[in-house]
């Protein structure tokens, strides 16, 4: 979060990449990146995606906080041990409740995996949820949401008909 105040501002739509080093402690017993850990890498690029767009700040003076609501994963590539890799964060869209996340993980700009999270603004305690379009109007944006990919549009009515 330190480093993304030092970093250029983005927009909603933009894409921040943030490089990481998987480390030993990092891997399991096959010795590549543990699936979980890439789940905790990608929450890192979130919160700097975030700090990016310098919306960071203003969600926490309001008491919001970000909060992840699901994933989906898929795996191509394993990452090994100290190796440096790169995840590339963009929002892919939002509806009235979520915003959706796009995470694309790379080596040498090789796909390794790519990770779509959804997820919900909190606002302070029994306040409910901050509508995306809150969120923007920090920004001084007033944007429709881009047409979400295919599968992501099937995954969001999948969770809802739960």
């Amino acid at each position: 979060m330190i480093k993304a105040r030092f970093r250029s501002p983005i927009g909603p739509l933009d894409e921040s990449v943030v490089r990481f080093t998987a480390l030993p402690h990092d891997c399991d017993l096959n010795f590549h990146l543990n699936a979980g850990r890439y789940v905790s890498f990608m929450d890192v690029a979130r919160l700097e995606l975030i700090g990016r767009m310098r919306l960071f700040g203003e969600m926490l003076r309001r008491g919001w906080r970000p909060v992840m609501g699901g994933a989906v994963m898929r795996y191509r590539r394993s990452v090994m041990p100290f190796q440096r890799f790169d995840i590339r964060s963009r929002v892919i869209g939002w509806d009235e409740k979520w915003i959706y996340i796009e995470h694309i993980v790379e080596v040498g700009g090789k796909f390794c995996a790519v990770g779509h999270m959804r997820t919900v603004i909190r606002a302070k305690d029994g306040d409910g949820n901050v509508p995306p379009s809150e969120v923007l109007a920090l920004m001084g944006q007033q944007l429709a949401s881009p047409p979400l990919p295919e599968f992501v549009a099937n995954w969001r009515n999948a969770e809802e008909g739960r």
